[in-house]
Parts: structure tokens; sequence; C-alpha cells
């Protein structure tokens, strides 16, 4: 509560109901400092602290590469908070829409491009990675005008085994589960492949289907343009098609 009327925090002014889901209230009020984009600045800032972290003592202290998968941890708990409290309390904002992917990318890139760099994951691995999620951003981007590609299931699994995968690299292990995150991070990549290449298909569709439904509109309006000028219904009803018509019911 911070005792500011209504009209200074873009409320109504009246009174929430006793009990009332706080995304009632929140509807008006989403402001850039609400808490789900107080969740995702937070994870924005852990990227470099995560970074100093692994990396300190030359990358091979195991102490510290804990704390750094500790970083890693809350930066993907916060991931799967953020955007559920943003869809359930109506705190959706533009600054979040754009925030939110790119956090996600900077955490996962950052630790990617680390264990590459201290020779615990093989450069390729983070190649296919970062090349599908920047691949995929730019594919939204593409087909934008057309619909949004929704996030399949199979997007949420690789998601999950790539976290999983990531955070087991970061500890420093050895013996079975050092084995055992070899086979996690090779699921995280076939799902990543595996879903990339599904997305690609999703969009190509979406794109056909944007495409000829705006052929369809500019045909409609193309036809009405013609029969709302003079003499224009003459014209349309002379039209092939109509003459057919016409025909098929003599």
């Amino acid at each position: 509560m911070t005792g500011a009327p209504a009209s200074a925090t873009g409320g109504s002014g009246a009174t929430p109901v006793r009990g009332g889901k706080l995304g009632t209230a929140a509807v008006n009020q989403a402001s850039l400092w609400n808490i789900a984009n107080l969740l995702t600045m937070a994870r924005l800032v852990l990227v470099p602290g995560f970074v100093m972290l692994l990396l300190h003592n030359g990358g091979y202290d195991p102490a510290w590469r804990s704390f750094a998968w500790a970083a890693f941890a809350i930066a993907m708990i916060t991931d799967l908070f953020d955007g559920h409290l943003a869809r359930t309390y109506n705190l959706v904002t533009d600054f979040g829409k754009i925030a939110d992917p790119i956090a996600d990318k900077a955490i996962m890139g950052a630790a990617l491009i680390c264990l590459s760099y201290l020779g615990d994951l093989p450069w390729w691995v983070t190649g296919v990675i970062l090349f599908r999620e920047l691949g995929i951003t730019v594919l939204r981007f593409w087909v934008i005008r057309h619909g949004v590609i929704p996030a399949s299931r199979g997007g949420k699994m690789k998601t999950l085994s790539q976290g999983i995968a990531v955070g087991m690299y970061v500890l420093a292990l050895t013996g079975p589960l050092a084995t055992l995150r070899f086979w996690v991070m090779a699921v995280a990549v076939v799902l990543t492949v595996v879903t990339g290449l599904d997305y690609v298909r999703q969009a190509i569709v979406l794109r056909r289907q944007g495409l000829a439904a705006e052929r369809s509109a500019a045909a409609q309006e193309a036809v009405e343009a013609a029969a709302e000028a003079p003499g224009g219904a003459d014209r349309v009803s002379g039209a092939p098609g109509t003459r057919g018509a016409a025909e098929a019911e003599r």
C-alpha cells in the first residue's frame, strides 16, 4: 500500500472486493513495476553475477560453481513464475513481452558460452542451441503479422531439459552423475532440433494461411468496390461466375 490516490496509480478509485483475485484490481493498474516485471529484471541482473561466479578462480572451483548453480537455479525458477503471474493477474506489459524472452536467452546463452569456454561442453552443442533459439525468435517476427506461433508441449519439454542439463554441467559433477548429465544434454539437444523443425513447419503453414486470407480479403474488397461503382452491379452480375449461376437456375 503506497497511500497514493487512485488517479495517481492508474486505478479507478473503486474499493477492491475483499477476497477477490488481485487480477481484478490490477487490470487497470498494471505498470512497469509489477511483480512479474520485477522478477524478469532480477533475472537480467543475475546474468552477470552468474557469469562472475562460474568463472571465478579459473572456473574450476567446486564451491564457486555451486554458488553459480544457485544463481542459475533462481533464474530458472523466476522464469517459471513471472509469466504465470503476468497471465493470472493481468500484469502483461509491453516491457514484459520484450524483456522476458531476452532474459531467458541471456541466462541460457551465458551459461552455454561459459561452459564451452571452460571446455566442459562442446562448442557445437552451444552453437546448435543458440542458433535454434535465435532462429525461432526471428521466425516468430517473420510471421507475426499472420499470427502467433503458440508454445508447444515439446517446446516446454525442451526448455525443461535444457535447464536441467545446463544446471548439471554448471555443478562440478564426477562419476555416474557426470555420465548422466551427458545423456540429459543429449536429450535436450534432440528436443532442441526436433521442436525447432516443428516451429519452422508451423511458421510456413501460418504464413501460407495468412497470405491466402489476405488474397481472399483483397478479392472481396475488389468485388465490393466494383459493385459500389456506377453501373458496377451490372458488371458484377455479368461476371463469369455469376452468369454461370444464373444459367444453372434456368
